[in-house]
């Protein structure tokens, strides 16, 4: 009830004047009914304003009477398709995200796992599957959750209240094809306080940034006299009653302090004599100093009320049992049996761990060596499969001659006796339930076939034929004695009229193959002609154009060569005279054309040899002529340079110049 609502009281609607004493008379009728009135208003709920009777309750942005715009919710479905074993990135959350959720959508063989962004695991790191429960990181408490129930279809989840200090990223261990990752967390506003409404809130403290104007006292001094008893959790008094191992009373700015005896400061002080029993035996724990009030010459404790509060030491926190506790084996949970029925196999992970600094720590096996390690594997029977039973014998035939069927049941049974479903059983050993069986030939009868189109000769007489064959059937009316000794005719007369005059294409014998191996190719003499009585006549082959002309070509293959050389024709010899040399390129090619290295070296054919050896004869030109008997003199004087005495000693200087650049013709 809040102080405003008392005020509002009237003292004659109180029933009582103080607690433990009545009054002289009752009050009257109305008074009371007025007064269950206001009781009954006490009695309603209260807001998340923290008055009565308000119906305000916080958004889910933690604001309240908020209409959810203070802050932006994210969600979605990681669905993407995975190839790759091991560690995907799924979500990022932000620093500051509240009401977080991550949650697998079906069961799978796959893992959540959580990691900070400076790459610290909080969750299944390393190839290391933890345990459900609760795991600290980025600030806040995250429950790790992983129903292991054979009937249950629910996947893993991370859940977790806010706000993170950091940023923090969820990846899946992909193993099986991804069923679908459901995250949403919630960003708050910048105006937006904690989700969380604090269960009792204390005079001046600060309420959806409105705070709360009281009395002169001060509160903020007054929340310091304040114990709480750690038991129970509820208030001890506001009065200035030190206890061991708490923080040093402050007395409020506006109350004048007690004055301290001089003697009381000068004979008495604040000794340690001790410390808290450390919180936990191994893996650092923490303690806190115990200070007494001791008589400054007998050392004698006596009543902290000797001492000055006001000068009591804070005790701080001192780390203690630093050492690492031992090596344990962490048993994960059992998986799921690997069959439904009938003994198959479990398995769980066992993995050595030591706890450190509050943190368990996953560690090499060895140091689990002096503790005998569980099983990771065992045996498990759910229940006891059922089995396939023959209910009744075989039916009889279903024909009485010929090949029919015949049936029996076969039921799927429980170890209870009972006729269950049949993929209760084993469907790769079920006994067939139907088979044929043969109950010998019926009868036998002739079998014919149509008379062929075609006659045996192309004139004159011939025959035509079809099958006859004796065989069984299943039509029972026919005499069992057989087919009988009376065979249907296989043959039958024919003609397609007089051979003579008659114009027809004629095919002499095929020629030999071109080759004696490999793919060559043969021929033969095609000739129209006409049949006379005694001979056959030559014809125009334009009189045989009507019919369809016989090939006179084919091709042959007698026997495979081998691989044999092949090669190109030669190139131009490289010089016109004096001896120049010309090449071609061989190969060794297969069947097929393909390289070989089957071919005979000694066989195989010269890449290059020489051509043009005869000598270089200069051309004579009969414009080119000495017009002067001493035109060696002109070359001996070197005027050929000039065009008068190249032109006047023609033959000589192109001699010359012919001698200094090679014989005339060379190339």
């Amino acid at each position: 009830v809040e102080e405003g609502a008392k005020d509002d009281i009237d003292e004659n609607e109180i029933p009582f004047d103080s607690p433990g004493t009545a009054r002289a008379s009752a009050p009257p009728l109305s008074s009371l009914e007025n007064s269950s009135h206001r009781v009954l208003q006490f009695c309603s709920s209260i807001g998340c304003d923290d008055y009565l009777g308000s119906d305000k309750v916080a958004d889910r942005c933690g604001i309240c009477g908020g209409d959810n715009t203070g802050c932006k919710v994210v969600s979605g479905v990681f669905k993407h398709t995975l190839t790759n074993l091991g560690y995907h990135k799924i979500v990022e959350i932000p620093e500051g995200a509240i009401k977080i959720n991550i949650t697998e959508m079906s069961k799978s063989n796959n893992y959540l796992a959580l990691r900070s962004r400076s790459g610290r695991s909080i969750i299944n790191g390393n190839w290391a599957i933890d345990r459900p429960g609760r795991y600290e990181g980025g600030g806040t408490m995250f429950t790790y959750k992983r129903p292991n129930e054979i009937s249950s279809t629910a996947g893993e989840s991370f859940l977790a209240d806010g706000p993170t200090n950091e940023i923090l990223d969820v990846y899946m261990i992909h193993q099986q094809p991804n069923p679908g990752i459901h995250y949403e967390y919630i960003i708050p506003g910048a105006n937006v306080i904690s989700p969380e409404l604090p269960p009792h809130r204390r005079p001046g403290e600060p309420f959806n940034g409105q705070l709360e104007l009281t009395d002169n006292t001060d509160h903020e001094d007054e929340d310091l006299h304040m114990e709480t008893d750690t038991h129970t959790g509820q208030s001890a008094g506001i009065f200035p009653v030190s206890q061991p191992g708490r923080f040093p009373f402050h007395q409020p700015d506006n109350q004048v302090p007690a004055v301290q005896s001089p003697r009381r400061n000068r004979e008495h002080n604040w000794k340690q004599v001790g410390t808290t029993e450390c919180t936990t035996s191994c893996g650092k724990g923490s303690q806190y100093p115990i200070f007494h009030c001791v008589n400054r010459i007998s050392h004698e404790e006596v009543s902290e009320s000797y001492c000055d509060t006001s000068t009591k030491p804070t005790p701080e926190e001192e780390a203690c049992n630093i050492f690492p506790c031992p090596a344990f084996w962490d048993i994960g949970e059992w998986s799921e049996c690997s069959k439904t029925c009938g003994l198959g196999m479990q398995h769980r992970q066992v993995l050595c761990r030591q706890v450190y600094a509050n943190r368990t720590l996953t560690v090499q096996q060895y140091r689990c060596h002096h503790l005998e390690k569980p099983e990771t594997t065992s045996t498990c029977q759910l229940k006891i499969c059922s089995e396939w039973q023959i209910q009744t014998e075989w039916t009889s035939c279903s024909v009485p001659c010929g090949v029919g069927q015949r049936t029996r049941d076969v039921k799927c049974v429980s170890n209870l006796g009972d006729i269950v479903d049949d993929e209760e059983c084993n469907m790769k050993l079920r006994p067939n339930d139907i088979e044929n069986c043969d109950m010998g030939p019926c009868a036998k009868s002739w079998f014919l076939t149509e008379w062929s189109d075609r006659c045996s000769a192309e004139c004159g007489a011939g025959v035509r034929t079809r099958s006859v064959v004796c065989m069984t059937n299943h039509v029972s009316s026919l005499p069992l004695e057989g087919c009988g000794n009376n065979r249907p005719p296989e043959t039958t007369p024919c003609d397609n009229g007089p051979c003579v005059g008659k114009v027809e294409w004629f095919a002499g014998s095929w020629s030999q193959c071109s080759i004696e191996c490999g793919s060559g190719t043969q021929q033969r003499e095609v000739i129209c002609i006409r049949k006379t009585e005694d001979s056959f006549d030559a014809l125009n082959p334009y009189e045989c154009s009507f019919l369809e002309r016989p090939p006179s070509q084919q091709s042959c293959y007698l026997k495979p060569c081998g691989a044999k050389w092949f090669n190109t024709e030669w190139s131009t010899c490289s010089k016109s005279c004096e001896g120049g040399f010309r090449v071609r390129e061989v190969r060794c090619l297969s069947d097929d054309l393909t390289p070989s290295n089957q071919c005979d070296p000694q066989l195989k054919p010269e890449e290059k040899e020489s051509c043009n050896t005869h000598e270089c004869i200069p051309e004579i030109d009969e414009n080119c002529k000495d017009k002067y008997y001493n035109c060696n003199v002109v070359v001996q004087a070197r005027l050929c340079v000039y065009t008068y005495y190249k032109t006047a000693c023609c033959a000589s200087c192109t001699r010359v110049a012919n001698r200094q650049s090679g014989f005339l013709g060379r190339r």
